[in-house]
């Protein structure tokens, strides 16, 4: 058995400052920023839930502008196998986390879990 939920969302930004992205949709959403540290701060900047209830990031990217969602699960390939029998396609592998597509057409990540309700909000699969 294995738990998973959604953990968030991503916005990705096609744009040569992250840094302004980021402040675009801190001030737009009312959540503070959180700047990650190392290269995953080169294309990463968190904003900051005060419930504590989604992870939002604002992510650099060379594709066109989209938002995706990330859901986090304890089990990464159980929950691949669940979310493929529903129809969704295995897209790739990205270091922890698998890039999937649902069968309407979006792009989605499975992502371990690291929120800190996981264990009392997940959804428990048999």
């Amino acid at each position: 058995m294995h738990k998973s939920k959604l953990a968030g969302f991503i916005i990705d930004c096609k744009t040569n400052s992250i840094e302004s992205a980021a402040e675009f949709w801190s001030q737009a959403l009312g959540m503070p920023l959180k700047a990650l540290p190392g290269e995953e701060g080169e294309k990463y900047v968190r904003l900051l839930d005060p419930g504590d209830n989604l992870h939002i990031e604002i992510q650099k990217v060379d594709h066109e502008s989209r938002v995706h969602l990330d859901i986090e699960t304890n089990d990464i390939a159980a929950e691949v196998k669940r979310l493929e029998a529903l129809g969704a396609k295995k897209l790739e592998a990205v270091g922890s986390w698998c890039v999937m597509l649902a069968p309407t057409g979006q792009k989605f990540c499975v992502v371990p879990s690291t929120s800190s309700k996981f264990d009392q909000q997940a959804k428990e699969w048999g």
